[in-house]
């Protein structure tokens, strides 16, 4: 997931200060010199000796804040009673809850809504099935899926430290995309046991949206639900990256002035991202992609005991080229990072083609950063809010998700993510474009409807679409 920042964070804290003793002047003063930045000061409590404030400190990371924090419990008069961060702040009992539609006020209401008259409605469904599609919140409700294997930049930290990262999935999807979806972290990585508990909650839903779970066995969860299942099946990790990813590279060869169908284009990590990456880059007409992971490039003849590399390395890297990314990189118009920190060096983008384009994804450091790029690079892009160019995964699932609901979708197509790329790059118009300016923000209200009429219209072409165009009819 495209998701971890480093854009800082700011904490509250709360000091009680002894007038006499100490000016707020001298606090503000230990703040800033510690690389603090103020935002915010109110006054909670005030007597003739002391007063106690909450000062708001924009700050960059946890050690920053201990920094401050020493800072200020060196100035005589000056007492520490509690350090809140914001952040912690708000996952404080969860990010989300359910709330009912309508209030229950009496006792006719109750009957309706639940027993006797429920039971009316319940032999409806068992009747014809398919009206549970219009009589419960299957029509507008996605699981968010994850083992917790994978989690942003952290790794296989368990299903209970992912629900906060699925948590914040689920609020997206609301506020994005009207999409209700709510997190489901199974304390299993049995590639056996998760397939078979998303089939047996999959009645309540009407999609699945697997996250964090970890490479190679996301590709076979994947697959398996897709063929097993009547709902779509998408791994963020996977499509939403690509889709995004693709999304900037159209805006970034329009303003080069190159063709992408025609273009070197190499990547480094071939992992979920990067082999989803790499076909959504197939798809949309690129011949000559070469994949690179830590022993080098991945090339046909060779044998892999991963079997997505075998089928990597007979559909890719057509000239056969061999050996480290400062190899292979030489005259290639793209890069695309999902990797690690620091594996692109400022020469090895010297030695890519004219105008080079650069997708350093990796986070919170990205595989060079747009300061060691600039003076090479003609477009740089990366996962980070606070550079230019976010590629971020929000831009690509609500709107996907909205789109495959309304039309009832029974999978997402290729053609469908094609669509939602181009979509997502149509929001930046010829008048707007730059090199600061490849993608739209994930606030610009355009792209959720562009995405989903987008993706719509690719389900009924693809076939997969099981309701009429007409939005006030329902099957």
């Amino acid at each position: 997931m495209a998701g971890l920042n480093g854009g800082g964070t700011s904490v509250i804290v709360r000091l009680e200060i002894h007038k006499e003793l100490v000016t707020f002047g001298r606090i503000a003063t230990a703040i800033g010199d510690a690389g603090g930045d103020i935002v915010a000061i109110d006054v909670t409590r005030a007597s003739k000796t002391t007063t106690t404030r909450d000062i708001t400190v924009k700050v960059s990371d946890p050690e920053h804040t201990e920094s401050i924090v020493s800072a200020l419990n060196e100035i005589p008069g000056v007492r520490l009673i509690n350090v809140s961060d914001q952040t912690f702040l708000m996952h404080l009992g969860g990010k989300i809850e359910v709330t009912p539609k309508m209030p229950i006020k009496n006792r006719d209401d109750l009957s309706r809504v639940y027993t006797p008259g429920v039971a009316r409605v319940c032999m409806a469904i068992h009747e014809d099935p398919s009206k549970a599609h219009s009589l419960t919140i299957k029509r507008n409700t996605v699981a968010v899926v994850s083992d917790g294997t994978a989690v942003l930049g952290l790794g296989n930290i368990g299903p209970g430290a992912a629900m906060p990262v699925m948590e914040g999935k689920a609020m997206l999807f609301k506020q994005m995309a009207g999409v209700d979806a709510f997190p489901i972290c199974l304390d299993t990585q049995d590639t056996e046991e998760i397939i078979r508990t998303v089939k047996a909650i999959a009645p309540a839903f009407g999609g699945i949206n697997l996250e964090d779970i970890s490479s190679p066995r996301c590709f076979e969860i994947e697959e398996r639900l897709i063929n097993e299942l009547d709902i779509p099946v998408f791994h963020d990790d996977q499509h939403g990256t690509a889709v995004v990813i693709l999304a900037g590279l159209l805006n970034a060869v329009k303003l080069v002035g190159k063709s992408l169908e025609d273009c070197k284009v190499v990547i480094t990590g071939i992992g979920a991202a990067g082999i989803a990456c790499t076909k959504m880059l197939l798809a949309a007409g690129v011949t000559n992609v070469i994949g690179v992971d830590r022993q080098g490039a991945i090339v046909r003849g060779e044998t892999y005991s991963n079997s997505a590399w075998m089928w990597y390395s007979e559909n890719t890297n057509p000239f056969l080229q061999k050996g480290t990314l400062s190899d292979v990189i030489v005259g290639a118009d793209i890069f695309i990072g999902l990797s690690g920190p620091g594996v692109l060096k400022a020469n090895d983008v010297k030695q890519m083609a004219a105008d080079p384009i650069v997708f350093a994804m990796a986070n919170p450091t990205p595989e060079i950063t747009p300061e060691e790029a600039e003076p090479y690079v003609r477009v740089m892009a990366t996962g980070r809010s606070d550079y230019p160019n976010q590629i971020n995964n929000v831009l690509c699932f609500p709107g996907i998700f909205r789109g495959v609901l309304d039309c009832r979708a029974s999978r997402i197509t290729q053609e469908m993510k094609l669509a939602a790329a181009k979509a997502i790059a149509s929001v930046v118009s010829e008048d707007e474009l730059n090199e600061y300016y490849i993608i739209p923000s994930v606030f610009n209200h355009a792209v959720v409807e562009k995405v989903r009429e987008a993706v719509m219209e690719a389900a009924y072409e693809s076939g997969v679409a099981r309701r009429r165009k007409q939005r006030d009819t329902e099957e």
